[in-house]
């Protein structure tokens, strides 16, 4: 599935870098590929444990991780609602996206200079806030005067626009975001989504540090804590400058060691591509057998045929049922034939909600 996250941030912040870390191969996980869709588009294999475990068990001819598309955007400046410097490519780009990784730079260096003359994340952050906000109210107010009419002359779907409209356009005047806007029925959040507003996407800010203040953070991550514990958004502390110095290493075994030496269990990276794997509302299935153990990707919440579908549309179609087992009982009995034989192989319908880490074989017919 082409979803996507957009690394985005003010200029010098370090998102290239990051990106650049992340478009390496060597920085994640030790065979798993890297490739390019175009110059700023990375399929990134997502790190987990859990397939490297279930391959110790079946010993596959091969292993096939899950992937995220990561796009890195152009940097913006004050001005871009208004087309200044990339302002109109960057807000085309990030509409692209289902979700954003904003990189704020929580680190001093007077050799890399800010843009705006200091290190102040919280700044940084509002700066890019208020240009999406402008954005997006500008948007609102032409939807409203398109709907309006309709609205009046007693078209109930128009009706619930209007008013999400409404409420989309007093919040942005107060310089919140859309995602603050909370509404009451269904109706009007599936009214909500429809908008595709740029401040709606979920969001995860990564605060970029020097490598001291990896571990245990600084001064600058904290203020970026307070500044966003209202947007209940995720934060991440990387180190992007000993990210590409890992990315540098040849061996999986000398990154760990790597690791070890500054305190760290993972990587920055590894951390950061679960981050957006999550943030995008995605979880992962597994098919195991001798041929391959594979990693699918599927929108939390899908239920058995719609997993199928990411395999075959004809999985789907002729869907019969699902045969599931859970990733702990595979691990604790060792087998599919040792789990059958304790009972703990579950037969499913399509009314089944998948879970994440489920380990998946469906019946079907076409």
């Amino acid at each position: 599935m082409a979803l996507q996250c957009g690394i985005v941030g003010l200029p010098n912040v370090g998102k290239s870098t990051l990106f650049n870390c992340l478009s390496n191969a060597k920085a994640q996980a030790a065979n798993f590929p890297f490739c390019t869709i175009e110059p700023n588009v990375g399929v990134i294999t997502v790190p987990d444990e859990r397939l490297n475990k279930l391959s110790e068990f079946v010993k596959p001819q091969k292993i096939v991780p899950t992937t995220v598309e990561i796009v890195d955007i152009a940097g913006l400046v004050k001005g871009a609602s208004k087309g200044e410097g990339l302002g109109n490519k960057f807000l085309a780009n990030i509409r692209e996206t289902d979700a954003i990784i904003h990189v704020l730079r929580c680190f001093e260096d007077e050799n890399v200079t800010h843009v705006d003359g200091t290190v102040d994340p919280v700044r940084d952050k509002e700066i890019i806030d208020s240009e999406l906000q402008l954005k997006d109210l500008e948007t609102v107010d032409q939807r409203i005067q398109k709907i309006y009419r309709q609205a009046q002359t007693g078209d109930a779907a128009a009706k619930v626009q209007h008013n999400v409209l409404l409420k989309y356009k007093a919040a942005l005047e107060e310089g919140k975001s859309a995602r603050s806007v909370e509404f009451e029925s269904q109706d009007e959040i599936d009214a909500s989504k429809e908008l595709f507003l740029l401040t709606n996407k979920p969001v995860m800010y990564v605060c970029n540090v020097d490598e001291d203040s990896a571990v245990s953070g600084n001064a600058h991550v904290e203020a970026v804590r307070q500044a966003v514990k209202a947007e209940k958004a995720e934060i991440l502390v990387v180190a992007a400058k000993t990210e590409s110095e890992i990315a540098e290493l040849e061996s999986y075994e000398e990154r760990q060691m790597f690791l070890a030496d500054a305190g760290l269990e993972e990587s920055g990276v590894s951390r950061l591509i679960r981050a957006a794997y999550q943030l995008l509302n995605l979880q992962t299935y597994f098919t195991a057998g001798v041929v391959e153990v594979r990693a699918w990707t599927f929108e939390k919440g899908w239920k058995a045929p719609q997993c199928a579908a990411v395999i075959h549309t004809d999985f789907e179609k002729g869907f019969i049922r699902a045969e599931v087992i859970k990733y702990e009982d595979f691990i604790k009995y060792g087998s599919e034939a040792a789990v059958r034989e304790a009972g703990k192989l579950g037969v499913e319908g399509k009314e089944y909600i998948v879970q994440d880490g489920d380990i998946m074989h469906f019946r079907f017919n076409v």
